[in-house]
């Protein structure tokens, strides 16, 4: 009797074990998370940076170019598979751009990692590096199994769950409702949440150019959210932490907008508040770049020492004022462009609206409380906007233009596929480190219809941006990235969105675009251009105030509704 009675408790604990293993199993479809790509951006140290970037560390020190790199010293061991392939790229000996025979470049496989500098994709005649190798079929071939896998199957292996932009705009609309929201009461909270109620209920705005209100989600909505930013939000910055980590902003080089933004912020007379009791947001100056480059220089031996410097800092904060106990964090925000960026903050900042160049959603980033930082890479700090527009859609003969480093899993797919083989496509590895090489890169993109945007190591890139200021229709190419200003633009107006998957089918994709629908986009970019542009001086509706907006816009509306 005993033996049955405990042989019919097992049977029932091995039902209900069953039981929710299959209602995970179902969450998990429903939820379509990627997990696989979320374990690869814990792996990622590297972002796929623009050309200017890639080509224009020839005068920098060895510190600055494993600053812009984001290399990390390892001793790990790098999967070593050795192949060529010949490459598109531009003859300045020529004048023109051809296949070169006599140039190789080298390329990293998708799963091997940076150990050094000496490793960084490398422009000369006579270097090659390793990649899978591409056989005469245009498939790749693993060496020791000779098992031939294309450039759709590898995409499937390393992204089975991409997040499309339309599931993102679902998710937007998801988190506003569902993220947890502040529960403390004070009078700054009472102003936030009055500030929601006017967006919320916003009357239209009808006299507006329709192609204008065609780039936002809501243009009413935002005009009134701008508003209430200028005559409501104080900012409290924090005067701890030393310099160069602290209050130095750099703002040259491919994570000048973090910088940017921390030099505006702090010199800022509008939005400060010497007394944090009247803040309603609390500034965290702190330089991803800097620290990053502590450890290049030495002060630190390991990221983890990185990660606890934050902690630390966040440590000495919350004890000296009460902000951060009473609101765990979550009026908080700081401006990181590095790509480590997510990683070195995960714990110690989670709560923070945390805005971040590498806006990766299979990283953590969260849609609607985090906010997607645009990578601007500024040439010049006292010409911020030098070189800007370019050609009308009349005079734009390249359907469509890439050059750039061929790191991560994807740039040398595209560059297998399209690379050479139709004359439209002028798809090129690194271009030229000096002023002419330099001077060819934006005359392409000026001269090109569309500017492939494709992802490195990391989600985000420079010439995003780019194509913004040279108003050349931008074609991302990075599941999972969240462009900047989410919140209020609708990038789909503007911009194209190719899976990684469709890389093969992409000179299709855009010649499927009519004619009519292209001018309408490169319209459309031309007045989205004054959102990204920096200014010594700031002014109304520029990137600093549109970053400022998002952050103040995701922070209204986490406030608890009565």
């Amino acid at each position: 009797m005993g033996i049955g009675l405990q042989f019919q408790s097992v049977k029932k604990l091995l039902l209900i074990f069953g039981i929710v293993i299959a209602v995970f199993a179902l969450l998990s479809q429903l939820l379509q998370l990627p997990y696989e790509n979320y374990i690869y951006s814990l792996i990622s140290n590297v972002d796929g940076v623009g050309f200017e970037a890639e080509t224009g560390l020839a005068n920098r020190s060895n510190v600055e170019v494993d600053s812009v790199l984001g290399i990390q010293k390892s001793n790990e061991k790098r999967l070593n598979v050795n192949s060529t392939i010949e490459i598109n790229t531009y003859s300045r000996q020529h004048g023109k751009m051809g296949n070169q025979s006599d140039q190789h470049l080298q390329l990293k496989s998708p799963a091997a990692r940076p150990s050094d500098r000496d490793n960084v994709i490398e422009g000369s005649r006579n270097k090659t590096m390793s990649l899978l190798p591409f056989n005469d079929k245009g498939l790749m071939e693993n060496q020791a199994t000779g098992f031939n896998i294309d450039g759709a199957s590898i995409m499937e292996n390393k992204r089975r769950r991409p997040t499309s932009i339309s599931y993102m705009n679902t998710l937007l609309l998801q988190n506003s409702i569902s993220l947890v929201r502040s529960q403390w009461r004070s009078a700054r909270e009472g102003e936030l949440r009055k500030a929601k109620l006017e967006i919320e209920s916003s009357p239209i705005i009808r006299n507006i150019p329709e192609v204008h209100a065609s780039i936002f989600r809501n243009y009413s909505k935002f005009r009134r959210s701008y508003e209430l930013m200028e005559n409501v939000l104080k900012v409290y910055v924090y005067k701890e932490g030393e310099k160069p980590i602290f209050h130095q902003p750099y703002l040259r080089g491919i994570y000048a907008s973090e910088g940017w933004f921390m030099k505006l912020m702090e010199k800022n007379k509008q939005f400060l508040v010497k007394d944090p009791k009247k803040a309603h947001l609390f500034y965290l100056p702190f330089s991803s770049l800097k620290l990053r480059e502590a450890l290049s220089n030495q002060n630190f031996t390991h990221q983890k020492e990185l990660k606890n410097h934050l902690i630390n800092y966040i440590g000495r904060i919350s004890r000296k004022y009460h902000f951060w106990n009473r609101s765990r964090g979550s009026d908080h925000f700081f401006v990181a462009c590095h790509d480590w960026a997510p990683r070195l903050t995960r714990k110690s900042m989670e709560t923070c609206v945390r805005v971040l160049c590498n806006s990766n959603i299979a990283g953590g980033f969260k849609i609607g409380k985090d906010v997607s930082l645009p990578v601007t890479y500024v040439r010049s700090a006292e010409s911020p906007l030098k070189d800007l527009g370019g050609n009308p859609p009349s005079a734009r003969p390249v359907l469509a233009f890439f050059a750039g480093g061929i790191h991560g899993y994807l740039r040398p797919i595209l560059m297998q596929h399209w690379s050479g083989k139709e004359p439209d496509m002028k798809i090129f590895g690194p271009m030229p480190r000096d002023p002419g090489g330099k001077a060819k890169y934006r005359e392409l993109m000026k001269s090109s219809k569309y500017c492939i945007c494709a992802r490195g190591y990391e989600v985000h890139t420079p010439r995003v941006v780019e194509s913004i200021h040279y108003e050349c229709v931008p074609v991302i190419i990075s599941d999972n990235y969240v462009p900047p200003l989410f919140e209020v633009l609708d990038w789909a107006s503007f911009s194209v969105f190719v899976l990684e998957k469709d890389v093969p089918d992409l000179r299709n994709i855009l010649l499927s675009i009519t004619e009519e629908k292209y001018r309408e986009m490169q319209h459309r970019l031309k007045i989205v251009q004054q959102y990204f542009l920096w200014h010594k001086n700031p002014v109304k509706y520029d990137l600093f105030h549109m970053i400022l907006h998002s952050i103040w816009y995701n922070r209204v509306f986490h406030v608890k509704s009565k």
